[in-house]
């Protein structure tokens, strides 16, 4: 029995020594026809050495892995002067404003929000639902200082309003189009959630042109940012910044069930945010262009909006569109969905000329409208 016990281990042996042989020989005929080096017992370590330089080299990937955090300590000092830098243009806003109690009775409350200081002599960009039915804004700077603020103009179909200090020598912020930035991009959320003020928070950009219905009788808010970045009651207004201290979108809503950070929070691009603080700063007011018609759904298969009536005496009107045609493209960029066309119009301003390519009857046909406001009676 110990006989045919033993006799079969030294099959196994036998065989075993014979698969690592075949191995060995495998191994060796590619090291030598890939140019490697031969196994020299005496310049064991060097050789290992070379070896792996050279998988480093043909696999780009590293084998050694450094036992120090030289970069993790790198990438904090990194973040910290990156928000040295930016806090100085992030602002507390304390809003005052006339509630009613339970029984009816006026009294004063009060709510909280950020900014972000858009020139050197006092213009702060904020959110409209921020400063509200204010009847007083108090305005507390990076350094401490208070300043009385007074509203300049607000935009409820965007979200976007401008207040003023008077102040000056205030440091801006730079601001950089959403064009630019990427899916997956980080990004650092400043502001007073809950009236903390320079709270800095940390994400990603989770997603790009969203739009998030407000209210049953308002258009949505078109073409916002989403980040994972926490933003709470109190970031409202505040920046969204990239990489490189820009402000890439003014913070403006959440999705929570519970009011707080769930993850899911948006920033308004500062494409439109911009255009529409240059409009109250100059204006007074948000002057929105409009072309004049109305959209209908479209069941064909040609990505666009379809035009459903042409209002009269209105930009559409006068540059020769007609109830039918299929919008693809506006002011040279592609038109998918009704909310593509009310993003690209809140990024132009009145005045403006842009061409327009439409879908009619089997051709397309360009034509150049010249934006214009939109009159008050059709304002909702």
């Amino acid at each position: 029995m110990f006989n045919k016990f033993k006799s079969r281990l030294n099959l196994k042996m036998m065989i075993l020594k014979i698969l690592v042989l075949i191995l060995v020989g495998i191994f060796t005929s590619i090291f030598l026809t890939a140019g490697c080096i031969m196994i020299k017992t005496d310049k064991l370590d060097e050789q290992v050495e070379e070896l792996k330089t050279k998988i480093e080299k043909v696999s780009k990937i590293p084998l050694k892995v450094s036992m120090d955090n030289k970069q993790l300590r790198e990438f904090n000092d990194e973040i910290s002067s990156l928000v040295e830098r930016v806090n100085p243009y992030v602002v507390n806003i304390m809003v005052t404003v006339m509630q009613q109690d339970f029984f009816g009775n006026e009294q004063l409350a009060q709510g909280v929000g950020s900014g972000v200081i858009y020139s050197e002599d006092g213009y702060i960009i904020t959110n409209n639902h921020v400063t509200g039915d204010a009847v007083e804004m108090l305005v507390t700077l990076t350094d401490g200082s208070n300043y009385k603020a007074k509203l300049i103009g607000s935009s409820p179909e965007t979200d976007i309003a401008v207040i003023k200090i008077d102040a000056k020598d205030l440091k801006p912020a730079t601001f950089a189009s959403i064009e630019d930035q990427k899916v997956g991009n980080f990004v650092i959320a400043i502001g007073s959630p809950f009236g903390i003020q320079q709270t800095v928070t940390t994400g990603i950009i989770s997603g790009k042109n969203r739009n998030i219905p407000v209210a049953s009788d308002m258009l949505p808010i078109v073409d916002l940012i989403q980040t994972d970045a926490a933003i709470n009651p109190g970031n409202s207004g505040g920046p969204l910044i990239n990489i490189y201290g820009e402000v890439i979108g003014i913070n403006t809503i959440i999705f929570s069930p519970s009011g707080a950070s769930a993850g899911i929070g948006f920033a308004i691009p500062t494409d439109t945010a911009i255009n529409i603080a240059k409009q109250i700063i100059k204006y007074g007011e948000p002057r929105i262009p409009f072309i004049g018609i109305e959209m209908g759904v479209n069941e064909t298969n040609i990505a666009g909006v379809l035009i459903k009536a042409i209002l009269p005496d209105t930009p559409a009107e006068k540059a020769g569109l007609k109830a039918n045609d299929i919008i693809v493209e506006f002011a040279g960029k592609k038109i998918t969905t009704p909310f593509d066309l009310l993003t690209m119009i809140l990024r132009k301003n009145c005045g403006e000329k842009v061409e327009i390519k439409v879908y009619r009857n089997g051709s397309y046909l360009s034509f150049v409208l010249e934006l214009e406001q939109c009159p008050e009676n059709l304002r909702s």
